[in-house]
């Protein structure tokens, strides 16, 4: 069976889960629980109806995340933003045009009323800073974050969604609060800094996967089981010739957990972020036999990753 790369491009971190749009992920959320709420209003307003149904199974309430974080509304309703870091990270601030992938946890200031979370879809959220696709709250005050820190943001309304109402949680002029983990700052790749085969060995025939350290991070070390996001190059071992690239896109997510693309799970072992390093694949770690003929690797043909490690997140990291 001949195996495909396992990346998820990061175009999906272009969507913005808090939104100002109508089709954000705050919204559809909150519209969502509306509209199971309108439909149980409707399908409820006859007794008779109720008596006559057939009898129906019990859904199991959805999985909660045990790391959700507990929020401390503000003592005092925000009418300015107001940025607590509550725990310090490491590594590059973030600035307007990078990608910033969290945990949140919204709730309303006034009250604690939580209307969204990431956590219990057990799914980080990137989002580019600066582009509008979130609220002007989040904008502003995820400027400066680091990898590895908590911060709570206290927004004022204007800061959020303004006079426009979202549904029956988030109402008019409405002030919201955030706490968020942030797992990685991703900063916007340069096509002109792309690897070239330079310090790249051919290989024909290995056994087993290696790599070569082609460039000294300056992050943390990725740990087992992590998300990597990552830039790359695909050459033939054999001859060096680019098979595809990355750096003309955007950055990819690869898993290191078991399971994930072998090359990647073995290659990105205790790789620094900020590093560049080759990873030289036998067929069996890569597409297998066959190789991979759409991308012009042939059987029976080594396959050499060259990949710049820009972020990690999630598994035994957090």
């Amino acid at each position: 069976m001949r195996r495909t790369l396992p990346l998820i491009m990061t175009a999906t971190l272009l969507v913005a889960a808090c939104s100002s749009s109508d089709d954000d992920a705050t919204g559809d959320s909150v519209e969502s629980t509306t509209a199971a709420t309108d439909a149980t209003a409707e399908t409820t307003d006859d007794p008779q109806d109720d008596a006559d149904a057939a009898p129906t199974e019990t859904l199991a309430p959805p999985p909660t995340n045990p790391d959700k974080p507990e929020v401390e509304i503000p003592e005092e309703i925000p009418t300015e933003l107001q940025v607590t870091v509550l725990d310090e990270g490491t590594g590059a601030e973030a600035q307007a045009g990078d990608t910033v992938v969290v945990d949140y946890v919204g709730v309303r200031s006034r009250d604690g009323v939580e209307f969204d979370n990431s956590y219990d879809r057990f799914e980080p959220f990137p989002v580019t800073l600066g582009q509008g696709g979130v609220i002007a709250g989040w904008d502003q005050g995820l400027v400066g974050a680091q990898a590895g820190s908590r911060v709570q943001l206290d927004i004022p309304s204007d800061l959020a969604y303004g006079p426009e109402a979202r549904g029956d949680l988030i109402g008019e002029n409405e002030p919201l609060t955030f706490l968020i983990d942030v797992r990685a700052v991703i900063t916007p790749s340069d096509p002109a800094e792309a690897p070239t085969e330079a310090g790249v060995p051919e290989s024909e025939g290995a056994t087993e996967t290696t790599v070569v350290e082609l460039r000294e991070g300056d992050g943390a070390t990725i740990e087992p089981g992590q998300t990597a996001v990552i830039n790359y190059v695909l050459y033939r071992g054999d001859n060096l010739v680019p098979l595809e690239s990355s750096w003309e896109l955007e950055p990819v997510q690869v898993s290191t957990a078991e399971g994930g693309f072998p090359a990647f799970v073995k290659g990105l072992e205790d790789m620094q972020i900020g590093a560049r390093r080759a990873i030289i694949a036998p067929p069996a770690d890569a597409f297998g036999p066959d190789g991979n003929p759409q991308l012009g690797l042939p059987a029976d043909t080594d396959l050499i990753l060259v990949v710049d490690l820009l972020g990690a997140y999630g598994g035994q990291g957090g």
